[in-house]
């Protein structure tokens, strides 16, 4: 059973201001299977924790650790944690002009397995895939990203996740931008990915409507890149009863003492 740890993790960003310590003391631990969510309001350091496993050059770890199966992730690139088992599934897919989807996601396979899937096979998977997710065929010759729509984007980004079949998905606001159809078609996307291969999620948001379609084992709340209260599936209900007033009137507090 794959099994990603994090244990008080702490990063830094460089920025106009100098460097930015966004993330102050991470623990957090998901096994194959098991579905977290990440909950927090903007600026509280949830993408910062996405990039960092995926290892992005931008996040610079001062402190902690981060390990898959007990190999140090920190020290893997970023297609060494790919092939790993690692997948991200960004909040702002890029542009990639002159490379098809269809290009795109058979280069990815083969990287990740080492060897070049079955045609025959590759091109059903892929097709059903779509289907699946309600994308037009014609979808798979265009350029990666290139003119999607947000909804195509994280359309996009969760047939990646079908197809290639991680042992661990860290999906990075996956349901910004999205109405409430296609909210519907990518959570059961996800859904679909974890009954096939049983992966084990990191979803993070700062919403809790996409929670009423991928249903969590446990909720972790998030404040000033910190994981300040743990729960289940009742915690991302009283959230969304109470918001995060609660959780932000102490830091508001320390904060107006600091300049008294």
């Amino acid at each position: 059973m794959s099994v990603l740890e994090i244990r008080d993790l702490h990063v830094t960003v460089e920025t106009d201001a100098g460097t930015t310590p966004i993330l102050n003391g991470v623990t957090l631990t998901i096994r194959k299977g098991e579905t977290h969510a990440i909950i927090g309001p903007n600026c509280s350091g949830k993408s910062t924790l996405a990039y960092t496993i995926a290892g992005h050059p931008k996040y610079q770890v001062t402190s902690g650790t981060i390990t898959l199966d007990g190999d140090d992730v920190l020290a893997m690139t970023v297609d060494e944690r790919a092939r790993a088992g690692l997948f991200l599934a960004m909040q702002y897919p890029v542009e990639i002009p002159g490379v098809t989807v269809t290009n795109f996601l058979r280069t990815a396979k083969t990287a990740i397995d080492g060897e070049a899937p079955a045609i025959r096979t590759w091109t059903k998977d892929v097709k059903q895939s779509m289907k699946n997710l309600r994308m037009d065929p014609k979808f798979a010759q265009r350029n990666v990203n290139e003119g999607f729509s947000g909804g195509e984007k994280k359309r996009h980004e969760i047939l990646q996740l079908e197809l290639l079949r991680p042992q661990i998905a860290v999906l990075d606001e996956t349901d910004s931008g999205l109405d409430v159809d296609a909210l519907k078609v990518v959570s059961e996307g996800v859904n679909r990915a974890k009954e096939n291969t049983d992966l084990g999620v990191l979803l993070i948001t700062h919403y809790t409507r996409i929670l009423r379609y991928i249903h969590p084992d446990f909720v972790h709340v998030m404040i000033a890149g910190r994981i300040v209260e743990e729960g289940g599936p009742e915690l991302a209900e009283r959230l969304e009863d109470e918001g995060y007033d609660r959780f932000m009137a102490p830091l508001l507090e320390a904060a107006a003492e600091g300049e008294a």
